[in-house]
């Protein structure tokens, strides 16, 4: 398999987040998700206790550290960013070893 690099973040909402305002507020980052230079895919979901985890598939681990350094700077991703509790946010960076689509 290649390189191709799976970013797994779990984190919970800050208090008073709604769950359908938070998955709008997702879903108006995804142009520029898509946009970023080696993006392969992204699922979001969320637990019964509401942790929500986020998967996105990069092609390369420069791809995926390059988005990350980014998405705090775009104007249009601060309603998503400021609805996670960051004390509870965990990041990790894992090489895609088996994939069926």
């Amino acid at each position: 398999m290649s390189n191709a690099i799976i970013e797994s973040v779990t984190f919970k909402l800050n208090e008073g987040v709604s769950h359908d305002a938070f998955v709008a507020a997702a879903k108006g980052m995804n142009a520029w998700v898509v946009a970023c230079p080696g993006f392969v895919h992204r699922r979001l979901s969320c637990t019964e206790d509401g942790t929500w985890i986020e998967h996105i598939q990069w092609q390369d681990m420069p791809s995926a550290k390059a988005a990350a350094a980014e998405i705090g700077k775009v104007p249009g991703n601060a309603d998503f960013l400021s609805a996670i509790d960051g004390k509870a946010v965990q990041l990790m960076h894992s090489e895609l070893a088996v994939a069926i689509n």
